[in-house]
């Protein structure tokens, strides 16, 4: 198949939208979004059979790929005839090719399409796979195949959220809900598809698979339920056919930075290649050039937290100071910032050891955090927030730490080692702190409060310090907290800066950090 050909005849033959009839073991896929992967490209086809070669013609949003034999290209057209596959969510629709085989020796940029074919296809070596027989779809919807999955997750050594297995098992067709719970000290959670057909797929090909490198094993299997049931779209349930549903007990209603760590295409817009240097669940060795986006990785791109991989094993040939602690923060008020303000607020994510403002473009600083995983979560909490008017962006840096200036160097204090500091929250293992990491929100939780100090005092500390108190209370079983809401969660990041630590006598220091509850 030349270059040449594919694109004068079949450019032709789809103007008038007419599907070529006569079958072919060549499929071509057409509209296929930018972005995707040669991985993603294969995963449609893997359920039918044995894909033996791709072509992507990534300018004209098109696709080829080859199935092993005709019946499976037969199986695999048939179903997605009734079904319409999505990728990234968008449609992508599927017919035979005017081409018997595919010839792709002697083009340019195969080796990318070779690579996702090997490593799809060594993945699915060991699963069932449905060998292309006709009667694949069929089977499929015997009693007993109900299109919700349950899934529990094993190994968890990172955090799995509602957010990551939307994106995973999207790739196999339209998510309806989704509803997360912890059982028998297990991290599980109930999908449901569209169609039965979909959740066959995705148990078929996501069964024993690692969603990051030596770690979070799912274990899918069909659910006896045939519909969930959802009240509340927060981070724990998600029914993605009404997005009107409350958040329920002042969860945040689809907080839009959670997704910000996981990959989200454009969030992490890192000039790096693959932003924080992580091979792919399926172990390949990372290829020069290649970025997270278009990685051929088992489970797409996902940006893979460097904490499901530091001392869990060696990636392929990679360095383990490609487990970065140091984040790029930009678009920051160059006359606002302090360093003291950036330790105290990224320091509610993790123990900030240190802060540089940039010398020569002060809109932009390194924060280097005790560990990759505190810095993952800073970054996906902060990223897109406001503070001081601008939104700022938080990215891994390419630095594996922060300089300190040499002797007598010119600094304008603009670079702190906060290493030794009192104020670090994460110092002690197994801290209460890690169980209260929450987004930036306009209610603050206060604590430490001394005996003395009355609601009218902590208004008054606030709104004298410039911010409007919306409302306030104490803890009806612990006067030493209160929750204050402010009017904006901008106003909160800045009140929290300004006050944590506030000295508020009685040798008592006023402790602030996000809360998840409202007033």
């Amino acid at each position: 198949l030349s270059l040449h050909a594919t694109n004068g005849n079949e450019s032709k033959a789809f103007k008038g939208d007419r599907s070529p009839c006569v079958p072919s073991r060549v499929i071509h896929i057409r509209k296929v979004p930018i972005e995707v992967s040669e991985a993603e490209v294969v995963l449609l086809g893997v359920p039918f059979g044995k894909v033996t070669n791709l072509l992507m013609l990534k300018g004209k949003n098109q696709a080829f790929i080859e199935m092993a034999s005709e019946e499976a290209a037969m199986t695999m057209v048939n179903y997605y005839t009734t079904a319409t596959p999505h990728v990234r969510n968008q449609p992508v629709y599927i017919q035979y090719s005017n081409h018997r085989e595919l010839k792709t020796d002697n083009l340019p940029n195969q080796g990318r399409a070779q690579a996702a074919l090997q490593a799809v296809n060594a993945m699915h070596a060991g699963n069932m796979s449905l060998s292309g027989s006709a009667s694949a779809p069929d089977s499929a919807l015997l009693p007993g195949h109900s299109p919700v999955l349950r899934i529990i997750i094993e190994n968890l050594f990172y955090p799995v959220s509602l957010e990551v297995l939307h994106q995973i098992f999207s790739k196999f067709g339209t998510v309806l809900k989704i509803i997360t719970f912890t059982k028998n000290n297990q991290f599980q959670a109930l999908l449901q598809y569209a169609d039965p057909m979909n959740a066959h797929h995705a148990k078929v090909t996501l069964d024993g698979q690692n969603i990051y490198n030596a770690c979070c094993t799912l274990r899918v299997e069909f659910s006896k339920l045939t519909s969930l049931n959802v009240k509340y779209n927060n981070d724990k349930s998600r029914d993605f056919t009404r997005l009107d549903l409350p958040s329920g007990d002042g969860q945040p209603t689809l907080e839009p930075t959670m997704t910000a760590a996981f990959g989200a295409p454009g969030i992490i817009s890192s000039p790096y290649a693959g932003v924080a240097g992580f091979a792919p669940a399926i172990g390949l060795p990372q290829a020069a050039g290649l970025s997270m986006q278009t990685m051929p990785g088992a489970l797409g791109p996902l940006t893979i937290p460097s904490s499901a991989v530091a001392g869990r094993m060696a990636i392929h040939g990679m360095a383990p100071t490609t487990l970065h602690s140091v984040l790029l923060v930009s678009n920051l008020n160059p006359d606002s910032i302090s360093p003291h303000g950036l330790f105290i607020l990224f320091g509610v994510y993790g123990d900030v050891h240190r802060v540089k403002i940039l010398f020569n473009k002060k809109e932009n600083a390194l924060v280097q955090m005790a560990d990759a995983t505190q810095a993952q979560l800073a970054m996906s909490h902060l990223n897109g927030q406001r503070l001081h008017g601008k939104v700022i962006r938080v990215t891994i840096s390419k630095h594996h730490t922060v300089q300190l200036p040499r002797e007598g160097q010119e600094d304008q204090g603009l670079t702190k080692d906060y290493s030794g500091s009192p104020l670090h929250r994460f110092k002690k293992p197994g801290s209460k702190n890690f169980q209260n990491i929450f987004p930036p929100s306009a209610t603050l939780h206060l604590s430490n409060i001394p005996p003395s100090i009355t609601d009218d005092i902590l208004k008054d500390l606030f709104a004298t310090s410039g911010y409007t108190v919306k409302a306030f209370k104490f803890f009806q079983k612990d006067r030493k907290m209160a929750l204050i809401q402010l009017g904006s969660v901008e106003e909160a990041i800045q009140a929290l800066i300004d006050l944590h630590n506030h000295d508020l006598g009685e040798n008592h220091h006023l402790r602030v950090s996000f809360s998840k509850s409202t007033i």
